[in-house]
């Protein structure tokens, strides 16, 4: 009955979803007409006997709209504990190992290892569509329980609109893409999970990743709320900064932890393919981060007003397009799951009512929007403004390359947009993005000069300058624009500093800390990047048993090829002695796996990581010869580009930390 327990709590939160679009639909009605108006010509001496009849007609409306909101916040509380109830129920039924279900019989087996039942659960179309709708009303229920800043017509508009996405993800779910559908007859066992999902990353890498596009559907929410109440301002900014905030948290992870988890998973030696459905993850969060900053500035500054809501739509609108990329069927990737077209028209209608409708009531409100303050175009605002029209051109280059030769397939036209053209398109753009992030924290807000800038960049174009000809001189010859990178990297470093040098540091807020952290960051893992482009080598050879290859500062080994077996695997191992230079051996061993459920073969390459860079291997086939083939790879400094991601997510969980706990305090204040 377990299967049937979820379906019924799936349904059940449908319905809330539904009653909590008509409770919102309510209180903010009743919202509108409890709203002040201007009284011209009333006495002073007092009000009349209708005005004092009014007055308690409004006092009534007004617990007529408390009574909507605290419906509403319960309604939303018990939709996101119904979703919960649904997705644990569906990994019971996979802990189980349950082959009365489709879905598990399908994506399962009784003898592989717990972690990989558990994270089988999501390792499909259908379960990753239930963890997103249970995050997307888990969030829904966050809202409602936390949020005590905005307006209540706001945040029942607010709470509105992440039902109606919830209602549309229910239906898909419900009709197209159902997780607990039964199989009759039982199958004797499952066909097991794609091994190349069988990895620790899957438990981490698709949650984290749809903690990112739920919170940009808050975000969304939040903005639809603001349009139809027509409440832009600081307040709005403040209560959906910290959901933009989780968001981008959560998407840096999953990006990084993707990247690094094909990166040695793959077998390729490469940490960015410039794949589709890499590319979707990408999107969103390049709209994220243009959107943080514009809404901090909408949040401290009272600017950007307009830009900050397009900004929430469009963020939204690329994880949606992420969905459909990976839903449809139209890509083949280890990254996509369905192969239904249905699946991918009902997401693409969903993505045509959400967008289509929140920008036809943008361009009906936008000329509502008032300006806001107003700054200079020398500024901290005027760099931040910048810094989002960089990353738009990014996003958008990034758009048009993933989705073009999709719409040149379909007019029947074969091509394709690899990383040639993502980096002659990108990195200058890219370059001029990190000069912009470099200066701008160093830019007073409102207005500031020229001549103050340049005395402040000084120091950071002095170590860019000396680190590109340091490492040009000593690199013999490596590529201009790598190194071009490190040194902006460099640049972007040191300026990233800036801001806490001869200040406190015991009182330097925390949200301070965390934007230097997170620029940090930025500056390690392009550092890391244009390190592994510019002086990574390669290495390709056919060796037998006791012959040896050199590779970078290496010297390897094939002391020998083995059988071993693993839980639900067998494998040759070859056993790879490695010397640098005069140092002591170590030994590697890379693998050629075999899985017979489903029957499956894969590469499992062997690295060892060291302070300066990472030496990758993999065994490839043998022939009549005895001789095997290896690869090998040395990447000096490529463990940066992980590196600064994580410092990237721990500047902004900073940054979170002391933002919520600075409105906190000044709320306290506020009350006392």
């Amino acid at each position: 009955m377990i299967a049937e327990a979820g379906l019924a709590a799936l349904w059940l939160a449908a319905a809330f979803a539904l009653v909590q679009l008509m409770l919102a639909w309510g209180a903010a009605r009743v919202s509108i007409a409890v709203r002040p108006e201007p009284v011209e010509g009333r006495e002073a001496a007092g009000e009349t006997l209708a005005e004092s009849g009014a007055s308690t007609s409004s006092a009534r409306t007004e617990l007529s709209s408390a009574q909507l909101m605290t419906a509403l916040r319960r309604t939303a509380l018990v939709q996101g504990l119904l979703a919960l109830l649904s997705f644990g129920l569906l990994i019971a039924l996979f802990v189980r190992s349950d082959m009365s279900v489709v879905l598990v019989a399908e994506n399962s087996h009784s003898l592989k290892p717990m972690i990989y039942k558990v994270a089988g659960a999501w390792g499909n179309h259908e379960g990753s569509m239930l963890l997103w709708v249970t995050v997307l009303a888990v969030a829904g229920a966050g809202v409602a329980a936390l949020e005590r800043r905005l307006a209540g017509g706001t945040l029942a508009a607010t709470l509105g609109a992440q039902a109606a996405i919830a209602l549309g993800f229910y239906a898909f779910l419900a009709f197209a893409s159902n997780p607990f559908v039964r199989l009759n007859p039982p199958a004797p066992d499952g066909q097991g999970l794609n091994p190349l999902l069988q990895d620790p990353g899957l438990a981490f890498h698709p949650p984290t990743l749809y903690l990112g596009y739920v919170g940009l559907s808050v975000a969304f929410s939040f903005a639809v709320g603001a349009l139809v109440m027509r409440d832009v301002g600081p307040a709005f900014a403040k209560a959906m900064r910290p959901w933009v905030l989780v968001a981008w948290i959560f998407l840096t992870i999953g990006i990084t932890a993707g990247s690094y988890w094909a990166y040695y998973e793959l077998g390729w030696g490469g940490w960015w393919f410039w794949d589709p459905v890499e590319n979707a993850s990408l999107m969103p969060w390049l709209a994220a981060t243009a959107l943080l900053h514009s809404v901090t500035v909408l949040a401290t500054r009272d600017g950007l007003r307009a830009w900050t809501l397009m900004l929430a739509l469009v963020a939204f609108a690329m994880s949606m397009i992420g969905t459909f990329l990976v839903r449809s069927g139209i890509l083949v990737s280890v990254h996509a799951f369905a192969v239904d077209p249905t699946r991918g028209t009902f997401i693409l209608a969903l993505l045509g009512i959400y967008i289509g409708g929140a920008l036809a009531l943008f361009g009906a409100r936008v000329g509502t929007i008032t300006q806001g303050s107003t700054f200079q175009l020398v500024s901290r605002e005027g760099a931040l403004v910048l810094n989002n029209l960089l990353l738009s051109v990014i996003l958008g280059v990034v758009f048009i390359g993933t989705l073009y030769p999709l719409a040149a397939q379909a007019a029947g036209v074969q091509l394709s947009i690899g990383a040639p053209f993502f980096n002659k398109a990108l990195v200058p753009v890219a370059l001029a993005l990190v000069a912009a992030t470099s200066a701008g924290p160093l830019l007073r807000w409102r207005r500031d000069n020229l001549n103050a800038l340049a005395k402040r960049v000084l120091v950071p174009t002095a170590a860019a300058g000396a680190a590109f000809a340091l490492i040009f001189a000593l690199s013999g010859g490596a590529h201009f624009v790598p190194v071009l990178g490190i040194a902006f990297a460099v640049g972007l470093g040191v300026a990233s500093v800036v801001p806490v040098v001869r200040r406190n540091l015991r009182r330097t807020p925390l949200h301070v800390w965390g934007m230097v952290i997170a620029h940090l960051g930025v500056a390690v893992s392009i550092a890391g990047m244009a390190a592994d482009t510019a002086f990574k080598t390669e290495r390709l050879a056919a060796i037998a048993v006791g012959q040896n290859v050199t590779v970078g500062p290496f010297r390897v080994t094939l002391a020998d090829v083995h059988p071993t077996v693993g839980p639900n695997w067998s494998a040759l191992e070859a056993r790879l002695q490695v010397r640098r230079g005069d140092g002591p051996m170590f030994e590697l061993f890379p693998q050629q796996r075999f899985f017979s459920t489903p029957p499956t073969n894969t590469n499992e390459a062997a690295i060892t990581t060291m302070l300066d860079g990472q030496l990758y291997t993999v065994l490839g086939q043998g022939d009549e010869q005895g001789r095997w083939q290896i690869r090998l790879w040395w990447k000096p400094f490529v463990t940066l580009i992980w590196l600064g991601g994580a410092l990237i997510a721990l500047g902004g969980a900073l940054a979170l930390i002391g933002r919520v706990r600075r409105e906190r305090r000044v709320d306290a204040e506020s009350w006392a």
